[in-house]
């Protein structure tokens, strides 16, 4: 699990239950079932007008990705791609080709197929830098799924607000119900505005970074087996391949036994 979300989230609606709470109020006041409809159905369905809805379903899809990590080990991709430098180095490029069946990242895999195949290093990285860009202007809309959501869910939530006042102006004739009907119809309102903060727009912040990580591990892995291609030394590579990674990666990599 992804801690910082997590605790992210305990945090926040903690505090604000506990406000409530410590002000005299009770958690029952502030579930509303109908008000949850409008805000989310509402959301939802604005964000799914705005997106295909093949875009929409990945966003769905990738919101695991903020409460639980899949991200590769860095490490992990510099020892693999060293090994295999260690081995074209040894035994020549073409030996690589019995390591394919055995990769499991679709990436790198497509370069290594590229590299046995004999294409020329700068081919390899003129057509895997469009696969990349590609990629990359579609990862671009997941976030912005979230970011959408995020500007819609307060408004819809206004509109389940003026939905219940509709309700209470009919009951003008009972103080004590109006009184009553007011609380619950800016529940909608609570629910947009902390759906939008709490939920969306700090899950699409999160999406950028891991998706921008992920990013930076593929070029990684491209300039690696382009590497090996013109001949690179093994450990002048893994001297290169670490320049990618964040600060404290580099440092648990170097600190690491060899």
């Amino acid at each position: 699990m992804d801690k910082s979300t997590i605790g992210g989230i305990v945090l926040a609606i903690g505090g604000i239950l506990a406000g409530l709470i410590i002000e005299g109020g009770n958690v029952g006041q502030i579930t509303q079932p109908t008000a949850a409809m409008i805000v989310f159905g509402g959301t939802f369905g604005a964000v799914m007008v705005q997106f295909p809805l093949a875009v929409v379903m990945a966003a769905v899809k990738a919101l695991s990705h903020v409460f639980f990590d899949h991200g590769k080990d860095p490490r992990g991709v510099v020892t693999e791609i060293v090994g295999y430098a260690n081995k074209a180095r040894k035994e020549g490029i073409v030996s690589l080709d019995a390591e394919l069946a055995n990769i499991h990242e679709p990436f790198l895999k497509k370069c290594l197929m590229l590299a046995v195949d004999g294409t020329e290093p700068q081919e390899l990285r003129k057509m895997m830098e469009l696969v990349l860009d590609n990629g990359a202007e579609h990862e671009e809309k997941i976030p912005q799924v979230f970011e959408a959501a995020g500007g819609y869910a307060p408004t819809v939530g206004i509109i389940g607000a003026v939905l219940g006042l509709i309700q209470v102006m009919q009951h003008l004739d009972n103080i004590e119900e109006v009184g009553k009907g007011i609380a619950v119809a800016f529940v909608a309102t609570i629910y947009g505005v902390g759906a939008s903060n709490l939920l969306f727009l700090p899950s699409a912040g999160k999406l950028k970074i891991k998706i921008r990580q992920e990013h930076v591990i593929k070029e990684m892995m491209l300039e690696g087996v382009v590497s090996i291609l013109e001949g690179m030394n093994p450990r002048m590579l893994e001297t290169k391949l670490l320049g990618y990674l964040a600060d404290k990666d580099e440092a648990a990599a170097e600190a690491a036994p060899k």
